[in-house]
């Protein structure tokens, strides 16, 4: 695709904030140096979820046009908060980043080069990519691989790798599914890409990522244990929407959750 036409597309980065008041700051930066290299137009969408810290704080300290600092008082976890940039988004390229700096920002590169190349409805971060580079403990290798089996069983989903914190979608594509989901928390990435596949939006890739992992690295630790369930749960309940209530599909439109602030559109007549 020629510059110049990339130039007339917005990409919408969504950065979900939770506990960062120490490295949200450093991180942004790192983002907004990245987009500057990049031959498109873009807005940055930080959303604060939950005011449990300094985070808000620290964001509103990093000045640029390109960013709007927005968000609210309670935790609702990371799909509530990326749904809630997203209905505040005028991209028609999408995308979300996680805020902990784990994942390079230089990756969003690769990742709209491949959404180009493919004509991509949605493009995934892969741990698994054989491009990428990653500093990853053994035992959250061996936890995503079980995972991964799991998603592959219930879903189908030709993909490698569904939870890395990086992805990117064409705006058709969220408009359609967006207003069907019902996960805030655990098992967001997962629900929007089963969706998404179940309703034919099949163009789904792989794109490399470089992943330095800071956080816990055991798999003993209760808190992550508790994700860990909490996850399977949420996609086991997905699963059960999906395939036996059919609740995703469009028959059902009149039975779908819609929240004003999260959607974008309100249309159950």
């Amino acid at each position: 695709m020629r510059m110049e036409h990339r130039k007339h597309q917005l990409l919408s980065l969504i950065i979900p904030v939770y506990k960062q008041e120490k490295s949200i700051q450093k991180n942004l930066r790192a983002i907004l140096g990245e987009l500057e290299l990049l031959s498109y137009s873009y807005e940055v969408i930080v959303v604060i979820d939950g005011q449990v810290d300094g985070s808000r704080q620290e964001s509103d300290k990093v000045k640029s046009p390109f960013l709007r600092v927005t968000g609210y008082r309670t935790n609702h976890g990371k799909g509530y908060a990326v749904r809630y940039g997203i209905a505040q988004s005028k991209g028609n390229i999408i995308g979300f980043l996680d805020s902990g700096g784990d994942i390079h920002a230089d990756g969003l590169a690769m990742m709209l080069a491949h959404y180009h190349w493919y004509n991509a409805d949605i493009i995934v971060g892969s741990k698994r990519h054989p491009v990428s580079k990653i500093r990853y403990p053994k035992e959250r290798k061996l936890l995503s691989w079980g995972y991964q089996i799991i998603i592959k069983f219930l879903f189908g989903l030709n993909i490698r790798d569904s939870q890395v914190g990086m992805k990117l979608f064409r705006r058709e594509v969220l408009e359609d599914v967006l207003p069907r989901l019902l996960v805030k928390q655990f098992a967001f990435d997962i629900e929007i890409l089963a969706v998404a596949n179940h309703l034919g939006y099949t163009r789904i890739f792989e794109a490399p990522v470089e992943l330095n992992f800071t956080g816990v690295s055991s798999i003993t630790n209760t808190n992550f244990l508790i994700v860990a369930f909490n996850t399977l749960w949420d996609t086991l309940a997905v699963f059960y929407r999906l395939r036996i209530l059919h609740y995703y599909d469009n028959i059902n439109k009149r039975k779908w959750r819609f929240d004003p602030e999260l959607n974008f559109k309100v249309n159950v007549g």
